[in-house]
């Protein structure tokens, strides 16, 4: 399905970004994972293959970001897919008491990312006259949650990120969504939540799938939606 299409994937190491990794490798996709050090690459693909790349990048760093995707295009000639899966989460403090430290490392990690993957790669897609770009919300970004105030209000700026991008470039051949997952089914929150119902949770796979269809031709005329995928949760 996507053989000869060169696919990056930030935040590869995590297990959303395994499993997307895998699904597109899995299709025949040239695949770039891209994460924040090689220590976690290495901990993720223990075996890594020769077909793809394992390259590292601060992505809430302009500068960081600039020179990974040069490299990138440089050394594979384009970039037909970008899962922009690289995000993070903390709760705990209320608005009121929400520190520097919470609000830079969110709105970094979640929102300054997406602009300046964007920054990176839309002008790219541009020249060579097409490209899919698929984001990573959240179905806590839907509303606003007690003791979780900036990290629903980073998802949200995904989701209102993705909407521009999409008014911005659909007429040039670029498709931009998102989707929004729920509860993850990783060992992370296993560890966290040892008594919840795991069954309702979304497997990483299930998410993969979702991102590959918006990826897709079939998706050619899906622009600017945020799709929940939420399992049973």
């Amino acid at each position: 399905m996507f053989s000869g299409k060169i696919v990056v994937v930030t935040g590869a190491a995590g297990a959303l970004g395994s499993a997307v990794f895998e699904h597109f490798a899995d299709r025949g996709a040239q695949v770039v994972a891209l994460d924040y050090s090689d220590e976690l690459l290495g901990s993720a693909f223990s075996h890594k293959s020769e077909a793809h790349r394992y390259l590292t990048a601060d992505l809430t760093s302009a500068e960081s970001c600039a020179n990974v995707f040069k490299t990138v295009i440089a050394d594979l000639g384009r970039i037909d897919v970008l899962c922009n899966v690289a995000g993070g989460f903390m709760m705990g403090e209320a608005v009121h008491e929400t520190s520097d430290k919470t609000w830079d490392f969110l709105m970094n990690l979640n929102a300054r990312s997406i602009v300046n993957t964007a920054q990176c790669v839309v002008p790219h897609m541009l020249e060579q006259g097409g490209g899919k770009i698929i984001n990573v919300a959240a179905g806590a970004a839907t509303r606003g949650v007690a003791n979780m105030g900036v990290y629903t209000a980073s998802k949200a700026a995904v989701m209102r990120l993705t909407e521009a991008m999409s008014a911005e470039l659909r007429e040039n051949s670029i498709n931009v969504n998102a989707i929004m997952p729920s509860m993850i089914d990783t060992p992370r929150n296993r560890e966290d939540m040892p008594d919840a119902d795991y069954s309702k949770w979304v497997p990483p796979e299930q998410l993969a799938s979702v991102m590959g269809f918006l990826a897709s031709d079939a998706a050619a005329a899906v622009h600017g939606v945020c799709i929940p995928v939420d399992g049973l949760s």
